[in-house]
């Protein structure tokens, strides 16, 4: 991701603590790939990049059709390419050839290669486990599942304003989405026995993840929708501690059915509104460190970190062992390769990125950044 905070400070509708809350997740998953998966939860990760993805491009979305009247899916498909695919191609073509060449343990297959470049990656764990890929790079599950998602929800997304422009039944309908995945995670897990990775990597099983972001974006998003009905004690002392009373119990109930099912459904719900408190509130003190100048750059990393870090981690187990020296000598070479990633390959794409974007695209993507795919996946 492009750095957000100068060029949407000039739009006038930046939100602070994105890049906090990007930061902050991706040190989750970072954690939870060290060795510290029994203490912190690293899947949630992924849902919070989940949910911060789908509220990103809907805002994008929402902002150039209110600007323009329309969206031109031609841009927006060429800004995700640009922005996705050369960091993506990069990564993984490294990590095929270290595997090949044996610096990556466990070698690498075709099949499941071809399906990384197709991003089918998340299928291919469903029917065929991690084999083949290579080691480090089965975090590519989470980058299909957004991949599958910007390449349908623009087009549904022009289809529902189309037909419904009032934007409380908007959100209606994609939180009515989001109670339909909920049914078939359900069906899949207690009628059919489905396994942990059949629901937690399909598109189809997580996608509301991302919906629940949407949903927030068509409705209820600060600055673009007015001052917000609740006021400022209750965002802060009695939504948010609910919702984070939601979120610890998702993590300390263990039941395999319940973490399959109502768990991604109920942080989902639960980000709301500690979404909306973060980028409402962002000098309150539970926020402050969020909007920090360090914390918020290692967000703008955040992509390229979230590529590399499992790679580099599972590189240097050898050599180092696992251990604290193990995670902060691969902390400190994953910052160094994300950071080369965005200056050489992150940089010059936004350039092309903003050479080819229209007037209003460009105004609506100066608001927000254009942000992150917002991908840091757990294992």
């Amino acid at each position: 991701m492009s750095s957000t905070t100068s060029s949407a400070a000039k739009g006038g509708l930046h939100f602070p603590s994105l890049d906090g809350i990007r930061a902050a997740s991706f040190l989750v998953v970072f954690a939870a790939h060290a060795g510290l998966e029994r203490f912190v939860p690293g899947g949630f990760g992924v849902t919070v990049f989940f949910f911060l993805s789908g509220y990103l491009i809907t805002t994008l979305l929402r902002m150039e059709e209110d600007a323009s009247g329309t969206v031109s899916l031609g841009q927006f498909y060429l800004r995700r390419a640009l922005r996705i695919l050369p960091p993506f191609y990069l990564v993984l073509g490294i990590a095929a050839t270290a595997a090949t060449v044996g610096l990556l343990p466990g070698g690498v297959g075709a099949s499941a290669l071809f399906a990384q470049m197709l991003h089918l990656a998340n299928y291919w764990i469903v029917r065929h486990g991690y084999d083949g890929q290579p080691w480090g790079t089965g975090v590519y599950w989470s980058l299909a599942v957004e991949e599958h998602f910007y390449v349908v929800f623009p087009v549904f997304y022009l289809v529902l304003r189309g037909l419904v422009r009032e934007r409380g039944r908007q959100a209606v309908i994609l939180w009515a989405l989001c109670a339909v995945v909920l049914a078939w995670r359900c069906w899949l897990v207690l009628a059919e026995h489905a396994a942990p990775d059949r629901t937690y990597v399909a598109t189809d099983t997580r996608v509301d993840s991302i919906l629940f972001g949407c949903a927030l974006a068509v409705l209820g998003k600060p600055k673009l929708d007015g001052p917000s009905r609740s006021s400022a004690h209750t965002w802060k002392w009695v939504l948010l501690p609910a919702s984070i009373g939601a979120l610890i119990l998702s993590f300390v109930f263990r039941n395999p059915s319940f973490r399959e099912t109502f768990r991604y459904t109920i942080q989902g719900v639960a980000l709301v509104p500690v979404f909306i408190a973060a980028m409402r509130y962002p000098t309150w003190a539970p926020f402050r460190m969020l909007n920090h100048r360090a914390i918020s750059f290692l967000g703008v990393l955040s992509y390229p970190l979230y590529l590399v870090h499992h790679i580099v981690l599972n590189i240097l187990a050898a050599p180092l062992g696992l251990g604290a020296v193990h995670a902060c000598v691969a902390f400190v070479l994953s910052f160094a390769l994300a950071w080369v990633i965005h200056e050489v390959v992150e940089k010059p794409c936004a350039q092309l990125r903003r050479r080819f974007a229209t007037a209003s695209v460009a105004r609506t993507s100066n608001v927000v950044g254009e942000g992150q795919p917002l991908e840091a996946r757990s294992q």
